[in-house]
Order: C-alpha cells, then sequence, then structure tokens
C-alpha cells in the first residue's frame, strides 16, 4: 500500500450534517475499496478564487490514505457519485528520503 492524500471541496452552505455525512461516506469507500484512512484534518471554509458550480466558497476536507494501485483507479469513479463534493484532488504522497 502507498500513502495518498485526498482534498475534497463541499459546498461553503454545507450543514454539519452534510459535512459528517460526507466524512462517513469518504471512509465507507475507501474501507470498501480495501484502503485505510489515516489522519483527517478540517481546513475549514474558504473563499474560492473561482465559482465551482455556483458555489463562491468551499468547506476544505484533507484526508490521509494508504491505498492499493487497483483502489487508486476505483476511488475517482466512487467520489464522481457523491452528490455533496464540488471538487476533489488525489495525489500520491512523496517518500521521504
Amino acid at each position: 500500500m502507498k500513502d495518498y492524500e485526498l482534498t475534497l471541496v463541499l459546498p461553503g452552505s454545507a450543514t454539519a450534517a452534510k459535512k459528517k455525512n460526507t466524512q462517513e461516506a469518504i471512509e465507507k469507500i475507501v474501507k470498501i475499496i480495501g484502503g485505510k484512512v489515516g489522519k483527517i484534518e478540517e481546513w475549514g471554509k474558504k473563499e474560492l478564487a473561482y465559482e465551482i458550480a455556483k458555489n463562491d466558497s468551499g468547506i476544505f476536507l484533507h484526508y490521509h490514505l494508504k491505498l492499493e494501485e487497483e483502489a487508486v483507479k476505483m476511488l475517482p469513479q466512487k467520489l464522481n457519485l457523491e452528490e455533496n463534493i464540488i471538487r476533489y484532488l488525489l495525489v500520491r504522497k512523496e517518500e521521504e528520503k
């Protein structure tokens, strides 16, 4: 398994309940595809540089994940189905030397 970082953007108008539901859904998806969720950070609500899906602010969530190669291919498909996520970025974490 390799280390990855996933950053999600939820609409700025998302309620605490929607944020919690999204977090639980992401954890469930990662578990189903055989990955592990490490640390979860909430970066808070920030103004966006440009409008995304009619939202000018977003709530940022950052996940540290451990995923297999096949799971990395499946995760974007699953994330696209989540209606509360307006953007996401999945990157492989550089190995420290």
